[in-house]
């Protein structure tokens, strides 16, 4: 009898975690292919962070810059690999949400605990960067168009950015943002193409210098801190692999991880095509006087500067979503050099009467 019990128990919590499966948006289609998984994972990845991979470089140095981005792009693609593994690694159950990854790992209680509130926290700060990113570019774009018009608080064009955000959350589910997330992945590819081309047609600059930019050791220390938040933010892009995987129907005899792979690597391809290019060539024409967002250090052609930060404002858009990646890493590292960048700066702050 008690057996029995238990066996009607298990079969209403699965039939309950079925139901739910099927009303939240995540888990409420599962008709994807390999190619969804394509460029919705290189729209997760490639975002305005490809933009910052030369300033980085200028932070660390060739060899030490190169090593740090390669290193980077293997390990990922590495933990990748792991996260599409583990998404079906207990017969009959599928992994759809982070946090299910760790209750199975820590118990019901304690995963939550662990997990939930970290990505609660880099969530947040990711979407704060993002917004940010699409009314700075916004911005930049009135400012090329229009240079005689009164400047417009960069405030207004991030509500202006948040704007269709609010629509699109009111998708059903998330196969239904396919055409928005190969639009997005896109376009990453073309303002990467972009910035990394005008710097070859603007040519190198008059004494470009390369090599450790700050004169004392906790200035290097600081600023190879600061780097490596860069290229950290810039590979973040794991924040919805297991949704991803979720969205592609599994049986026994095709699970759900040879398409998602399949898909995984392609993006990854286009990924080092993107990031590989802007961070070596634009540090290489520009050296030390990079911008920490190379389309700023690209003043002409106006028109395709222009066409670059529509570019990004229409792919931030596309990757507006939740992310979990190297979230320790980025609360931890990239917040050490930033800070320090802050109080470098407050010297020249000045109150407004």
């Amino acid at each position: 009898m008690a057996d029995s019990a238990d066996n009607v128990k298990t079969l209403s919590i699965e039939s309950g975690d079925d139901e739910l499966d099927k009303w939240l948006p995540i888990t409420a289609n599962r008709n994807a292919k390999w190619w969804y998984s394509a460029f919705h994972n290189v729209t997760a990845m490639v975002g305005a962070g490809v933009l910052s991979l030369p300033y980085a470089m200028s932070q660390l140095g060739w060899v030490p810059g190169i090593t740090v981005l390669l290193l980077s792009w293997i390990i990922t693609l590495y933990t990748l690999w792991q996260m599409v593994e583990m998404h079906e690694m207990v017969p009959g159950k599928r992994f759809n949400r982070y946090h299910e990854l760790g209750q199975q790992a820590f118990g019901e209680k304690l995963g939550l605990y662990i997990v939930v509130p970290q990505q609660l926290i880099v969530e947040v700060g990711i979407n704060i960067v993002y917004m940010v990113t699409g009314g700075q570019s916004l911005q930049k774009v009135h400012e090329t168009v229009c240079r005689e018009c009164k400047p417009i608080r960069l405030t207004y064009f991030i509500l202006i950015f948040a704007a269709p955000q609010f629509f699109l959350s009111q998708l059903p589910n998330f196969n239904s943002i396919a055409a928005i997330s190969l639009t997005a992945a896109v376009m990453s590819l073309s303002y990467s193409t972009i910035a990394w081309g005008a710097s070859v047609h603007k040519g190198m600059q008059p004494d470009v210098e390369y090599g450790l930019k700050a004169s004392t050791t906790a200035g290097t220390v600081f600023n190879v801190l600061s780097a490596l938040g860069d290229v950290a933010f810039a590979y973040a892009g794991h924040n919805v692999v297991l949704e991803i995987q979720a969205s592609i129907p599994s049986t026994p005899d095709k699970p759900s991880k040879k398409p998602m792979w399949k898909g995984v690597v392609f993006a990854y391809i286009v990924v080092a095509l993107c990031y590989f290019p802007v961070a070596l060539i634009g540090y290489w024409y520009f050296g030390n006087d990079v911008a920490d967002n190379i389309l700023m250090s690209l003043e002409k052609p106006r028109w395709l500067i222009t066409v670059a930060n529509i570019f990004v404002v229409i792919h931030v858009v596309g990757s507006y979503q939740m992310c979990i990646i190297l979230g320790v890493l980025l609360m931890t590292v990239s917040p050490i050099g930033g800070l320090r960048q802050i109080i470098l700066s407050a010297r020249n702050y000045k109150f407004l009467s």
